[in-house]
């Protein structure tokens, strides 16, 4: 059965705009709203930037995950939770602005944000005030800003690593 994304939350709509951006993008939600699709058939289709497009989709709520055994090992796979869209979102006129400010924020601007952020996050987190505050942003800037990244979260008033960092990071290197 498919479903229908309700967006009441106006940062939504970054993630929203971002989806779909770039071909891969587009290919991949193409692909995993029709089947389950492995990352590692998505990594050899669309090289990395297929697998980032599904972990990007992931965080965003727009597919669904689960591991199933794949060659005999378990492995990630992927499917789209959502047919269609519903927005529903009332916002100030500034706050527009800021929200598709950072939508259309162009790549390498956008990761030198999140990489200053990450850096300030650590391991354990930082609050949102102290961000806005040492960035001189506004809130709602930063919180569209961690709508569009896969690397990092806002829980409560602390902005923290995504899980699937924090594996990462917990890994032995081989």
């Amino acid at each position: 059965m498919r479903r229908i994304k309700v967006i009441s939350e106006p940062t939504d709509l970054v993630p929203l705009l971002r989806s779909l951006e770039t071909p891969t993008k587009r290919a991949v939600f193409r692909e995993v709203a029709t089947q389950w699709c492995p990352s590692s058939y998505l990594r050899a289709r669309y090289g990395e930037e297929g697998v980032e497009a599904a972990r990007f989709f992931e965080k965003m709520k727009l597919v669904e995950s689960r591991f199933e055994s794949v060659g005999g090992s378990p492995e990630k796979v992927y499917h789209s939770y959502y047919s269609s869209f519903h927005i529903n979102a009332s916002m100030p006129v500034t706050e527009v602005g800021e929200i598709l400010a950072v939508a259309s924020m162009p790549e390498d601007e956008f990761r030198s944000v999140e990489e200053e952020v990450v850096a300030m996050a650590g391991e354990a987190g930082v609050s949102a005030r102290a961000v806005t505050e040492k960035l001189d942003i506004p809130l709602v800037r930063l919180r569209a800003l961690l709508k569009r990244s896969t690397r990092l979260d806002l829980r409560g008033h602390v902005v923290v690593p995504a899980e699937e960092d924090k594996r990462k990071a917990a890994a032995p290197s081989v």
